[in-house]
């Protein structure tokens, strides 16, 4: 008796350009950085004064001196401290509810009956219009942030995990309640696993608008933080160290966004990527 099998599929190595493509990529997005960095300091050296004004603008030489004496001051790095302790614990409060609350708007129509009537009146206020209402609810402004930093996650989050658990497909869940699984089972090894990647769209959506809102709050009604610095900054027309602090917000931003796209890959692992790809 002939046994026949199927051949081995081959794995065909990635195509030389494509090999380049990827190896040139740091090098294209360090060329970029450098060439805006240039222009930067070439348009504020020569009091570029056209339809923008460069003549007032502190050149990348004024603001990577600040930035340089910033480092070695303990005020800054506890100003660091006091913004990303707000975002972590607004953004964690954030995510949590926010998973939850789509998970339940998504499945159950009670829930979509009850409080989706109430998000939905809700979502459209900017985060940052409800700081009178965090000066009255909270007794300290502390608080007041974290609740600022976690209203800007929590509607982003909400929404995308919403829209990632109805748009599974049934026939996941019909395969694991024929198998004898129950309600959780199906929202442990269907639900949540399914709607992961539109999950984590909502964090990085919601990381990214937390630090305009905490960076927001503190200018309004901080006492310690980046943005409180940076408005500290502008108020004595100290515009080197404005730029320092937006240049330091853009840093921790990326580093927060970072995190969690990492985090998003790690755990939906299973999805195809498109890293070395033209336009990944």
């Amino acid at each position: 008796m002939t046994v026949l099998t199927a051949p081995a599929r081959k794995t065909s190595p990635e195509p030389a350009p494509a090999r380049r493509t990827h190896r040139l990529r740091p090098v294209v997005r360090a060329l970029s950085l450098l060439a805006a960095l240039g222009l930067w300091q070439l348009l504020t050296t020569l009091d570029v004064q056209l339809w923008l004004r460069f003549d007032q603008f502190p050149s990348v030489t004024d603001v990577a001196g600040k930035f340089g004496e910033r480092l070695g001051d303990g005020a800054y790095w506890q100003d660091v401290t006091d913004s990303l302790r707000r975002i972590v614990t607004g953004f964690l409060l954030a995510a949590g509810l926010g998973v939850a609350a789509g998970v339940a708007v998504g499945r159950s129509r009670w829930a979509a009956d009850l409080i989706g009537p109430v998000l939905e009146v809700l979502r459209p206020v900017p985060a940052i219009a409800l700081v009178p209402v965090a000066i009255l609810l909270f007794p300290s402004n502390e608080q007041g942030i974290v609740f600022i930093t976690f209203t800007a996650a929590f509607f982003p989050v909400l929404v995308a995990t919403r829209h990632a658990v109805r748009a599974l497909a049934p026939v996941w869940e019909e395969a694991v309640l024929t198998m004898g699984g129950g309600r959780w089972r199906v929202l442990a090894s269907v639900v949540l696993p399914g709607a992961l990647p539109g999950i984590f769209g909502g964090l990085s959506v919601g990381i990214g608008v937390s630090w305009i809102c905490v960076i927001s709050a503190e200018m309004i009604s901080g006492e310690y933080g980046i943005g409180y610095r940076t408005w500290q900054d502008y108020t004595v027309i100290d515009y080197a160290g404005v730029f320092t602090g937006i240049v330091s917000i853009g840093l921790l931003g990326w580093l927060t966004s970072t995190l969690v796209e990492l985090l998003g890959r790690r755990l939906t692992h299973w999805l195809p990527r498109r890293e070395g790809k033209a336009g990944a």
